[in-house]
Order: C-alpha cells, then structure tokens, then sequence
C-alpha cells in the first residue's frame, strides 16, 4: 500500500506563489507516489477577521486553483474540512490530552497575537489541535509542509505518542515531509517576512490569477538589497529570495542563474524574473478560466471528496472514542 499524505491550505486571501512554490507545486509533484489527502481548511480561517461571504468566494476559489494546478481528483482527495464534522470532534478528544503550555509556545501564535492582540482567541490557541485532527484522522505517513509549520507537526507527533502511550497504539505518527528550496517564500516588499496572504501591502505577494502587468509591476516595485550583484548571499535577503523564485520556476540551479546575470544589474534581471513567473503561471491561469465556467464540476469533486474522507475519519474516530472509554 502507498504511504498517505495530507495537507491543506487556509482560504484566507489569494493563494500566491508562496503557497504554490513551498506547498502545492509539491503536491503535484508527488501525487503519483503517494496516497493523497488534500484539505481546504475553512475552520483555520475563522480563528482571523474575515467576512462570511468572502470564506465562501475564497473557499471555491482555492479548490479550482488546487485542481486549476494539476492536482487530479482521480488520484487524490479534495474536500472542504467542515464538510467533515469528524474534524471538530477529533479536535476536542485531542484537547484533552493537550497541554496548556503546549499551545502557548507556538511561534504562530505568538506572531498572530501581536499581529491582531485585539483577536486572540480560543481558536487561535487551538489551531494547533485542529491541525492535529485533521492530520490524525487520516492515519497519515507523511504531512508535505512549509518550514514555517515545522513545530506544528512536532506538536501532532507528541500528541500521537501520548494517546498511544495513554490509550494503547492508535494514532499513526507522521513525518514532516519539507522541500529545501521555495519551502518558504518571502515577501517582495520585506524579505524578512514570509509571503502572506494576511499582509495589509498587496505589493507583498504575487497571487497566482495576478495579470501580466500587475506582475511585472509588483517585481519592478520588489526590494533589492545594496550594490548590483546577482548573487545567491544570505547576507543579500531581497535578491536571494528573487532568485529562490527564478530558481523555482526556471529550474535553473543558483550557480547558473549566477553566471547568466554576471555582470548585469537588478533591472535585466527583475525584467526576465517576470517573463519567468508570467509564463510559469500561464498555464494554471488558462485551467482556472475554463474551471470558473464549471462550478458544478468543481462542486461534485468537493462532495465526493468529502464521502471519501468521511469514511476513513469515521472509522479512526470511532476508535479513538472506543480506546477513551466512551460508551
């Protein structure tokens, strides 16, 4: 049997090419080799503001730009979290063997709090668990992340290891599955944080249905650091991360990108990072037009997907529950 991945992306703003180049394009990648389980996870995005009407646009849209990507309904799973209510009852099983401090340490929510201190609350702490739940009612092997979710999944590991330790072996353990270059885009207007849909500057990201010309605009507006050199230097945070995003979509290595652009400066090569990005993009953004015409194709995959993950969360939560001690 194939190993079984899960994962999932918040429809929480526009998916960029962060979350294509660290999360999805992995995906795709690996979809052959693995089992796999691919969430929109709606209940995440209610522990930020957000308008009712825009979760429901932008949950739509995130599962066209999953399949719009190249992830294949036939070989995978595709649902919506909260047409799983197995999701939120595992979450509170899971709660009770959590603890408090657990919670308090994590860096997210240490980041989201100062972001938004008038909004911190009791989901926001538990994010951690739901992602635990979601992760443990699918016996997954192995979670596809970005760096950024590492101590999540610590997390998710430690409570698997204690259910079992308390309850008798149950829970799978998964691994982290984190790929080396694109695994955390920055932003383009301060490439000391990551790419964010939540960012209040648009400028900060390029979303994957951005136009030719927006494109093209946000590289020309993207920071660089002193001096002209293209250089792969963690010392130069701005050009390293233009050339993460060069090397992800040209599959150029940074040695050749290096020698390609020696001797030129920032203008010729922010001018040929966005060709790269504009006809790395044109393909998805052709599949998300002819998507946006179906909606009831894209509906259908998410009702089915949900039939199929509702029968296998439903037989681990049962055993969980059996395992507790509840009647």
């Amino acid at each position: 049997m194939k190993k079984r991945i899960f994962s999932g992306i918040r429809p929480s703003g526009s998916i960029h090419i962060g979350n294509y180049l660290g999360a999805i394009k992995n995906w795709v990648e690996i979809q052959n080799k693995y089992d796999s389980i691919f969430c929109i996870v709606d209940l995440h995005a209610l522990t930020t503001p957000y308008q009712p009407k825009e979760l429901i646009k932008n949950t739509l849209e995130t599962a066209a730009i999953y399949l719009a990507l190249g992830l294949d309904p036939k070989k995978n799973t595709i649902f919506i979290q909260s047409h799983v209510p197995e999701h939120t009852e595992m979450t509170w099983l899971l709660n009770t063997i959590t603890k408090i401090q657990e919670l308090q340490r994590m860096t997210q929510f240490k980041d989201k709090s100062k972001e938004k201190p008038s909004n911190i609350n009791a989901g926001l702490l538990n994010y951690p668990v739901l992602m635990a739940a979601d992760i443990l009612l699918y016996n997954t092997n192995i979670v596809p992340i970005g760096q950024d979710q590492k101590q999540h999944v610590e997390l998710v590991r430690t409570l698997a290891r204690r259910f079992n330790r308390l309850y008798g072996k149950t829970l799978t353990v998964p691994n982290a599955l984190i790929k080396k270059e694109g695994a955390k885009i920055m932003r383009l207007d301060n490439p000391l944080k990551k790419m964010a849909k939540s960012a209040t500057n648009p400028y900060n990201a390029i979303a994957l249905t951005d136009s030719p010309v927006l494109i093209k605009d946000k590289i020309k507006k993207a920071v660089t650091d002193s001096g002209k050199e293209i250089e792969y230097n963690p010392k130069k945070p701005a050009i390293a991360n233009l050339m993460t995003i060069y090397h992800c979509f040209s599959r150029l290595s940074f040695n050749e990108i290096e020698k390609k652009y020696k001797g030129k400066g920032y203008a010729q090569f922010k001018e040929d990072l966005t060709n790269v990005i504009i006809k790395g993009l044109t393909p998805f953004q052709k599949n998300k037009k002819a998507l946006d015409k179906k909606p009831d194709y894209v509906n259908k995959i998410l009702q089915d997907g949900a039939k199929k993950a509702q029968f296998i969360a439903q037989k681990t939560l049962k055993d969980v529950k059996r395992k507790m001690g509840l009647v």
